[in-house]
């Protein structure tokens, strides 16, 4: 199984002047905690890392400090994340059948959820992970009045990996760029094209770093993982 991690992003959220990624939690830097589980999963036998020129000095020394003993890639990422993923995917090894995506910045992922994405994707399904969600969801317009209130039953929070048949997925970015069209995740682009894309049940502690709340979470994450 391929892996392509995306860390093409800013940390402009978090309120710092560098890749988010390349800040630290619990000690080391939040990619090095994402590339720990995923050289950890016993799915994957190859990563490509998908990020921006000004990182990848940095982020290629996170790489060597981690001694892979598989291969691990450096991809330069696009002007979007959309346009990430189509450079991960034409960095593939021309044997790639499968892929999975992750943030990078989702650095509590557990080697065990990869796994099982894998799984599904290796049987032919699309999948994400994804984690049921807990809170009332209010629907609310531009003036910040609410509309209406969806069934949380039938409400889950996407997270990553998601994972699917390269040529479908190619497919897919393809049409996505003829069409004009812009996504956040990959799974959308599924879901405009009709095509069935499962859920992986998994945690919600499976967080994406974004905030500076976010780094203290994962600090106790990590912290009570390690006992």
């Amino acid at each position: 199984m391929h892996l392509l991690i995306a860390c093409a992003g800013s940390g402009r959220r978090m309120g710092a002047e560098r890749n988010k990624l390349l800040l630290e939690v619990a000690g080391r830097p939040v990619l090095a905690w994402t590339l720990q589980a995923a050289l950890a999963s016993e799915a994957i036998s190859w990563i490509g890392v998908v990020g921006q020129p000004v990182d990848q000095a940095d982020i290629q020394a996170l790489v060597a400090a981690a001694q892979p003993q598989k291969p691990v890639v450096w991809v330069q990422g696009g002007d979007t994340r959309q346009d990430s993923v189509c450079n991960g995917l034409a960095a593939l090894p021309a044997e790639a059948e499968a892929v999975l995506i992750h943030d990078g910045a989702r650095c509590l992922v557990e080697p065990a959820l990869i796994d099982r994405c894998a799984a599904a994707v290796l049987a032919g399904a699309a999948v994400i992970a994804a984690a049921p969600v807990t809170d009332t969801i209010k629907r609310v317009d531009g003036a910040g009045v609410i509309q209406d209130t969806p069934d949380r039953a039938q409400l889950w929070g996407a997270q990553t990996p998601q994972g699917f048949p390269v040529a479908q997925l190619r497919q897919a970015h393809a049409q996505a760029r003829s069409e004009g069209w812009s996504v956040t995740d990959d799974a959308s682009l599924f879901e405009r094209l009709g095509w069935p894309v499962q859920v992986m049940e998994s945690s919600p502690a499976n967080i994406k770093i974004t905030t500076p709340f976010d780094l203290t979470i994962a600090a106790a994450v990590l912290a009570a993982r390690q006992g």
